[in-house]
């Protein structure tokens, strides 16, 4: 037995909104063998475009009863019927959210005439309940009014059992579909032939455009528990509408797929992506050599397009460090603005700077330390092959971390004996870097050392 459902509500999700009206046509796969329609005082006021889309206005629903004097006698039609409706989700979070808030757990199985009807009768131009009656000759009495939506909406059901040649309904129906759960304008066959393997998946909205992206270490199970639950919110409503493709890039390891991921996410500033899309504002060691001819290390906000000697979250890191490399080195504090104003530096009675400040050390002698510094620096930074499993057999995966920078990653042959960076550099894609990735390849590497190779 068939429940046919329409609604009409005061805005997009349940989370916020009211029903204003509910029709609900029981139907056997024949005829309509009961029928039940009301209005609801939706306890909220109706916003005036949606008066004006529905005809229902605040005076009418003004002595109407509220859903949960009308919530005994919706449970009962619907609990042990099949529910339909034309984008089922929608209907369906609404009713399932609010015969909970009035103390019914609605749990039924569902079927969408979007879907069914993309899949029974393809090809047509649009699949709204009026264009695709209009395009099937369905008559359609008040338009956006619960019981001629739900009315037009029995009349394609029948139309769509008598059609389905290829059992579509059965298979939505079948315990193991997930099928009722996506939503209305994702094709199925593309959440089935998802791989079972680590990666990254994309969600593209009707212009081909990726509205999320997301990573796993099963892709297939990833993405369908996306379309689990019944959230009311009106973002994930709206999250769900907007789902009409997805594409995937297959990886090798979860890791590679969680750094895929954040180089996703930077580069595509996807709509619905809301964590790493703050703006990071590190820092990094820059050295140039000014008029006088002396090479000077300075602090600076990482600058776009350019490459530091060496980067760092927070300030106060990379003054420790230029404190350290001015004791070891001997340095000058002022060359490396760490000391403003004229004249000496501090340290110059204490033997720790050697004049370049005053000119009374020459640019060359000095410039022979600053260098010394800056390999040092470099050097103490790690260097090392994350190797582990590949996409397939005959490869493994390669992630590089080359003097404290992620180089970037890719896959080479299982049979390639690396014994240094160099050798696998051809093989990699180099991606950019940021915190988040550094911070995951560090964590990873203290925790798996079975899977690295150090190289100088």
């Amino acid at each position: 037995m068939y429940a046919i459902v329409d609604i009409e509500t005061t805005g997009g999700h349940a989370g916020a909104n009211g029903i204003t009206e509910i029709a609900i046509f029981i139907y056997d796969g024949h005829t309509i063998v009961q029928q039940y329609e009301t209005l609801v005082n939706p306890g909220v006021p109706i916003p005036r475009y949606i008066q004006s889309l529905t005809g229902i206005t605040d005076e009418m629903t003004a002595t109407a009863p509220p859903f949960e004097a009308v919530a005994p006698d919706v449970y009962d039609l619907l609990h042990d019927k099949i529910f339909v409706a034309h984008n089922v989700n929608f209907d369906y979070s609404f009713i399932q959210h609010h015969l909970l808030q009035a103390g019914y757990d609605l749990r039924t199985k569902k079927l969408c005439t979007v879907r069914l009807g993309r899949k029974i009768v393809p090809g047509l131009p649009s699949y709204s309940l009026g264009n695709l009656c209009r395009s099937l000759k369905i008559p359609v009495e008040q338009r956006h009014r619960a019981a001629g939506d739900a009315a037009a909406t029995v009349r394609l059901f029948e139309l769509l059992l008598k059609q389905d040649n290829k059992k579509a309904i059965a298979t939505a129906l079948n315990a193991s579909s997930k099928e009722q759960f996506l939503p209305p304008n994702l094709p199925p066959e593309q959440v089935i032939n998802l791989p079972v393997s680590p990666g990254v998946y994309y969600f593209h909205d009707q212009k081909g455009k990726v509205v999320y992206v997301g990573k796993a270490k099963n892709i297939k199970k990833r993405v369908n528990s996306h379309f689990t639950g019944n959230n009311p919110s009106r973002q994930r409503q709206e999250f769900l509408r907007n789902i009409h493709s997805i594409t995937c890039e297959v990886t090798g390891t979860e890791l590679m797929a969680i750094i895929l991921e954040s180089v996703e996410i930077k580069r595509l500033w996807p709509v619905y992506n809301r964590s790493q899309k703050n703006v990071e504002f590190k820092f990094g060691f820059y050295a140039f050599e000014d008029q006088e001819g002396y090479l000077r290390l300075v602090i600076e906000k990482k600058r776009k397009y350019t490459t530091p000697l060496h980067s760092f979250p927070l300030l106060v890191q990379g003054h420790q460090m230029l404190r350290g490399l001015i004791r070891e080195f001997e340095l000058c504090p002022r060359l490396c603005f760490l000391q403003k104003g004229e004249g000496k530096c501090a340290p110059i009675p204490d033997h720790t700077c050697r004049g370049a400040c005053d000119k009374t050390e020459k640019a060359d002698s000095y410039n022979l330390r600053v260098k010394a510094a800056i390999n040092h620096m470099q050097h103490q930074q790690p260097s090392f092959l994350i190797v582990d499993e590949g996409r397939e057999p005959e490869e493994q995966s390669c992630i590089m971390m080359e003097k404290g920078r992620f180089y970037g990653m890719g896959y080479i042959p299982r049979d390639t004996a690396v014994t240094e960076g160099n050798m696998v550099k051809e093989w990699l894609t180099q991606y950019p870097e940021n915190e988040y990735i550094l911070n995951i390849i560090h964590q990873f590497a203290d925790s798996n050392t079975s899977r690295l190779l150090q190289f100088s």
